[in-house]
Parts: C-alpha cells; structure tokens; sequence
C-alpha cells in the first residue's frame, strides 16, 4: 500500500466493514459513482480492500446520466485503471424535476429519483449489495438536519436490506471524514466531474454544513464526537411517551 494517508482512510474503510458486515465473500457489489471525489475514492479504497484481505467480490460502478450534457470520458477511463467497466444508465430524472415538476425544493425528489434508479440498475446488473459513498461528515449533517427540521432524531444505518428489491445498501464510508477524502483524492490525482445540479450549493444540507465547519472550528474534533455519539447511545435516556 502506499502513503501513510492511504493506509489511514483504508483502515477506516476495513473497520467499517468489519464492524457491521458490509463486505462479505462472494458478493456482487455495485458502486454508486457520481462523478465526484467522494464515490470514486470509495472505489480506490474498495479495490484496496479487495486486494489487501481475504475478501473475494467483484465491483460494478454504476453513472446516473440525469439528463446533464456532461463528459463521462474521465469517470469511465478512471474505472478501467481500477480493473473495473463503468456502466452509465441514462435516465430523464432532471427533466422531471426542473421541467414537469418545477420544484422548488428539487432535492427530495431528485434523490429518491436516484436511489430508485440505482437500485433497479444494481439489479438488472445482478448485484446483491450498492455501496454508496456518504462519508462521516454526511452522517453528522443528517443527524442535525433530521433534529433541526424535522424534530426527530434520525441517521442513515451502515447497512439496510431493502426487502422489496432484495438488495443491501451499505455505505463503507461512514468513518472517513469528507477532509480525509479530499486529501486523498488530490494526493492520488483521481479526476473529478464538475457539478451540473442547478440546486448545488443552495440546500438545506449546505446549510447545515456550513453550521457544523463553525462548529468544528470552535470545537476542534466535534464532527468526530458527534459520529462517535451515535455508535454509543443510552437508550434509557431517550423519552418514550405512555401509550393511553
């Protein structure tokens, strides 16, 4: 393996899997690719994992084409030096979004969208499990979006089977901090896709992160507090209302 980064975030990676049985020998796993340096250090670091433990599966990276007139050139050419095909599914979900629904607050919809196109192609591909890349930062931001908007507590699990589908969703990520990853996609020189989404950068969940980044540098090491809160929580001190 490579630098001491690397060996860092691959250790994270190999702790997440362990901890909550993500990887698994024999499994077909499909890998959410966006474009981004999130999804495609996921797929750096799985390719680590497979050629570092005992683990036997095979990786298939999945791109969404929402509609965007983007250049998929680099994403597929990044995928054949990582020994795997990208496949691209062309879908109309930005069309439906920005043009028949014309939705004010389009990430709701666009994201159930995605992860129903997704999990169809993971399918249709003969996967038994999609990797999706939300890193720890991504974990924190919707605990407080789910407090602060939506008066619940509530975060996405490592890993989920979807019944009606019959396929497992797991997120290798989850202990490896959006800064982690950026140093490591630029030490590694991993190409990035632009963004195309009209909606980037005036969410909820920018919102929210721009909070937490003040937040952090109040509290050097909030972000990582918070995740570790979530693995060790007193059940005994949440509020439960008698039932009449």
């Amino acid at each position: 393996m490579h630098s001491r980064r690397t060996k860092f975030v691959f250790k994270q990676i190999r702790n997440a899997s362990l901890n909550y049985n993500l990887i698994e020998n024999d499994d077909r796993i499909a890998v959410g690719i966006s474009g981004g340096k999130d999804s495609l250090v996921m797929l750096y670091l799985l390719q680590l994992l497979k050629k570092y433990t005992p683990l036997n599966f095979t990786l298939h990276p999945i791109l969404l084409d929402l509609g965007w007139d983007i250049d998929t050139n680099m994403i597929r050419d990044y995928c054949h030096t990582q020994s795997t095909t990208l496949h691209i599914e062309r879908t109309n979900i930005s069309e439906v979004v920005f043009s028949y629904r014309q939705e004010k607050n389009p990430c709701a919809l666009c994201s159930h969208l995605r992860r129903g196109a997704l999990n169809r192609t993971a399918k249709n591909l003969g996967c038994n499990k999609l990797a999706l890349g939300h890193h720890a930062d991504d974990v924190v931001n919707t605990l407080f979006i789910s407090m602060l908007f939506e008066g619940h507590f509530n975060v996405f699990k490592p890993r989920t089977y979807l019944d009606r589908i019959g396929l497992t969703v797991i997120r290798p990520m989850i202990y490896v901090s959006e800064l982690d990853i950026k140093r490591l996609s630029e030490s590694l020189d991993i190409p990035v896709m632009d963004k195309s989404c009209p909606a980037d950068g005036y969410t909820k969940r920018d919102e929210v992160s721009s909070l937490l980044a003040e937040i952090e540098q109040k509290f050097p090491g909030a972000r990582q507090k918070l995740l570790g809160s979530i693995e060790n929580v007193n059940k005994e001190c949440f509020w439960q209302q008698e039932k009449h």
